[in-house]
C-alpha cells in the first residue's frame, strides 16, 4: 500500500489518479497508524515551505514521516521535495525533514529566464537512480517552482537546466525527491511513479 500524506497543502487527488491509472494500491490519509503500515509514502506539497512545514508539525507527522523514511520509501514531490532538505530560506529560515543533505534557495538563472520556473523541461541523468533508466535523458517532465536545492551531485539523480543546473530528481537511501510533478508529466512521469510504487 501507497500511502499520500494528507497534512492539508498537497495536490493529493491527481498523484491518486496517477497511481490509480498505474494499478497502484494507495489511500490518502493523515492518521499515524496508516503511515506505519504503508509500504512506501508520499509527500505531496503546494505553495509555502514554512507554511507546509507548520502544517506538518501540527497534523502531528513530522517525527513519524522521519521515523518511517527511514525503514521504507518515501516520495516527496514539489514542496514536499523541498522538505526533505535540512533547510530552506523561503520567507527566512525554516528548518526542513532534514532526511537528504542540503537547503532550499531561491533559484538565479542566467539570461532573461523568469521565476517562478514553469513549464516543460528536459531531464539531464547525473546518476544511476532506482526510478531513473537512461531512456529518461532528454525527456521532458512538468515544473512549478521558484526555489530550488542545493546539494551534493551525489545526491542527484537527473537535472534541468534553467539558466543554471537545477536539481530535478534527488535521492538517498530509502527517500526520493523530484522537483518536476510525475503525475502530470506523461509517460515518463508515470514510469518514475511505477518505478517508485516497486522499489523496496
Amino acid at each position: 500500500m501507497t500511502v499520500i500524506i494528507d497534512y492539508g497543502a498537497g495536490n493529493l487527488f491527481s498523484i491518486r489518479n496517477a497511481l490509480d491509472y498505474l494499478g497502484v494500491e494507495n489511500k490518502i490519509s493523515r492518521d499515524k497508524k496508516d503511515l506505519i503500515d504503508a509500504d512506501r509514502l508520499i509527500l505531496p506539497g503546494v505553495g509555502a515551505f514554512p507554511d507546509a512545514m507548520r502544517m506538518l508539525d501540527e497534523a502531528d507527522l513530522t517525527q513519524t514521516i522521519r521515523e518511517q523514511a527511514k525503514i521504507k520509501p518515501l516520495m516527496g514531490i514539489c514542496l514536499g521535495m523541498q522538505m526533505l532538505f535540512d533547510k530552506s530560506y523561503e520567507f527566512g529560515e525554516t528548518t526542513g525533514l532534514g532526511l537528504i543533505p542540503g537547503t532550499v534557495e531561491l533559484m538565479h538563472p542566467k539570461g532573461n529566464l523568469v521565476i517562478p520556473h514553469i513549464g516543460w523541461n528536459a531531464l539531464e541523468i547525473n546518476k544511476e537512480c532506482p526510478l531513473l533508466s537512461k531512456a529518461e535523458e532528454g525527456q521532458y517532465v512538468y515544473f512549478v517552482h521558484s526555489f530550488g536545492a542545493v546539494t551534493h551531485s551525489d545526491n542527484v539523480g537527473a537535472y534541468c537546466d534553467y539558466g543554471m543546473k537545477v536539481p530535478g530528481l534527488v535521492f538517498s537511501g530509502n527517500v526520493y525527491g523530484c522537483q518536476f510533478h510525475p503525475e502530470k508529466s506523461g509517460d515518463t512521469g508515470l514510469k518514475i511513479l511505477r518505478r517508485f510504487a516497486s522499489v523496496k
